[in-house]
């Protein structure tokens, strides 16, 4: 019945749950996180140092979705495949994108661009890939430009839709109000837990030339407030705000996953009440 998958917005609590999981199904979690690859990113990406695939790489190294099915794919024999990054869940259950090679020429004049140009540029020259990808997140748009000003095709000809018959995969899904509130009360308790010293270490390593891992949430706000930007209670602020927007982005894109079976949760329901739902769901061992 391998490999299960487990997947949700942030602080939705996958972790506790797939503890809970892999305990009773004798299963290793593989940790399906686009920031916990990173060495040093703990408290602020709310780290299972027992899964696979946590403390792959240092800061100043880039990681991406091919790395992580490189990496993840020997294992999913007793796999649960835990985690928030759509693409990551997605290119282990489908395959790896096949499309053209990175042209270093235009990736350095899209990086340059904000992601409002990004965007902007995106609609006009794929209007069917812009309808659907996150706006948000400039590494999706620079591949999805590269990829149309390569071939004049849209990424989406390129991707498969082929997803595995034999895997399960399922959605933690909680009301609204009471992820927000766990989103709040989890953001403070990493603050008091030391975030922004963690923070301070990273960039000293190298954080802020890294942009992949700038995208993690609230690692760009504290850099912003340890420069001098931003005070602690306003970078606190807008870690909320756009925590709670990235967990909306990654509902959406759950929301289109092929064959997810959404498993709701209620507000201070215990780990092994959700687990217990999930066995219920999963054949016979």
């Amino acid at each position: 019945m391998f490999p299960v998958f487990l997947v949700g917005p942030t602080a939705s609590g996958k972790s506790a749950i797939a503890l809970e999981l892999a305990g009773r199904l004798g299963s290793e979690i593989i940790s399906a996180d686009s920031m916990q690859v990173y060495r040093g990113m703990d408290i602020g990406t709310a780290k299972d140092k027992n899964a696979r695939l946590v403390d792959v790489c240092d800061i100043h190294e880039s990681f991406d979705a091919k790395k992580f099915v490189e990496l993840a794919s020997p294992h999913l024999a007793r796999a649960l495949v835990v985690g928030g990054t759509g693409m990551y869940v997605r290119s282990l259950r489908q395959g790896l994108f096949t499309g053209p090679g990175r042209n270093d020429g235009l990736r350095a004049r899209l990086e340059a661009l904000p992601v409002e140009k990004l965007f902007a540029e995106l609609q006009q020259l794929d209007s069917q890939t812009a309808a659907t990808i996150d706006r948000h997140n400039p590494r999706r748009l620079i591949r999805a430009l590269e990829v149309f000003h390569a071939t004049g095709q849209s990424i989406r000809q390129f991707q498969t839709q082929t997803s595995r018959p034999s895997d399960f995969i399922f959605g933690l899904e909680r009301d609204r109000k009471d992820l927000f509130a766990r989103i709040e009360r989890r953001i403070d308790e990493q603050i008091a837990a030391g975030w922004v010293e963690e923070v301070r270490q990273l960039l000293a390593q190298g954080l802020a030339k890294n942009p992949i891992a700038m995208q993690a949430a609230g690692y760009r706000e504290l850099a912003a407030h340890l420069a001098g930007e931003l005070t602690l209670p306003a970078a606190v602020t807008l870690i909320k705000t756009r925590t709670r927007q990235l967990a909306r982005r990654q509902l959406t894109w759950f929301r289109r996953e092929p064959g997810l079976e959404w498993i709701p949760v209620a507000a201070d329901e215990p780990p092994t009440v959700t687990a217990q739902k999930i066995l219920e769901k999963l054949p016979s061992r």
